[in-house]
């Protein structure tokens, strides 16, 4: 075996040994913090919407005052 094999398979070795010191959250905090950010995103996208809107309402009113 050369040293380059030797060197992946180190880091294969090690790769899998810092895995199993991951602590992974339970189902309900994946769930409820799946949520948390669909939520936001939908209240941050009608936020955004509604800005847009009335900034293209007040645009096209203050180019109609230029005719």
């Amino acid at each position: 075996m050369s040293w380059k094999e030797n060197r992946v398979a180190k880091y294969f070795l090690e790769a899998k040994e810092e895995l199993g010191k991951v602590v992974w959250p339970s189902r309900r905090q994946v769930v409820t913090h799946s949520l948390l950010v669909i939520g936001l995103s939908l209240v941050m996208a009608f936020y955004f919407g509604f800005v847009d809107f009335g900034l293209s309402k007040g645009l096209e009113s203050l180019l109609a005052l230029r005719r």
